[in-house]
């Protein structure tokens, strides 16, 4: 049986921080995955910033509230969920991807938590396994589930390669060089295309 696992950010929808940066005149937040690829250390470099900034989840919340998922991702997910099993994994929290998992329909997400302040303050960052993305796709693989994965950037390489199909969707001229292994799509109808061909 097929299963299919999906980056959230950059995929299905925009760069939660990079919004942040722009809404909050941060410049400095844009830095994502595509850039830093320790996630750990790009979250503690974020969260020092916030700090200084006396930034925290409220704020960060208020700006996710507005962020829609990226034109045609809904409609993406749904054909692709009418196909195949479906689940995103994401290196983001689950106090940021609630409202925006509304707006896609609620698919099934696999993803990480933080460690919140009673002030609102964010303290760490409480990852749900290590190098979440293959563990997760190894442990699917283990019991019976062929995966296919479909990410944009550093954080995702592992799973891709790990999968028995891997595409690139939107990521960086620099991904695509490093990796010409993963075919790489920039259009949806393109990538939902390559998925069904990869399904048993």
């Amino acid at each position: 049986m097929d299963l299919v696992c999906l980056d959230m950010e950059g995929v299905l929808t925009p760069e939660i921080w990079i919004e942040f940066a722009r809404v909050s005149g941060i410049p400095e937040l844009k830095r994502t995955t595509r850039d830093e690829p320790d996630y750990r250390k790009l979250m503690h470099w974020r969260m020092g910033i916030l700090k200084e900034r006396g930034l925290g989840l409220r704020e960060i919340q208020a700006v996710i509230a507005e962020i829609d998922p990226l034109p045609g991702a809904r409609d993406f997910l749904d054909a692709l969920r009418d196909r195949a099993q479906t689940v995103i994994l994401s290196d983001t929290f689950e106090e940021f991807a609630r409202p925006l998992l509304e707006k896609l329909g609620r698919p099934t997400i696999f993803c990480n938590s933080l460690v919140v302040s009673s002030s609102g303050e964010l303290l760490d960052i409480r990852m749900r396994c290590k190098d979440s993305k293959l563990t997760t796709v190894r442990a699917l693989q283990s019991v019976g589930f062929e995966t296919i994965a479909v990410g944009d950037s550093y954080n995702d390489l592992d799973m891709l390669l790990a999968s028995k199909a891997g595409f690139l969707f939107r990521t960086t001229e620099r991904i695509k060089a490093d990796h010409p292994q993963l075919p790489a799509f920039t259009e949806y109808s393109d990538l939902l295309n390559a998925i069904t061909s990869a399904l048993s």
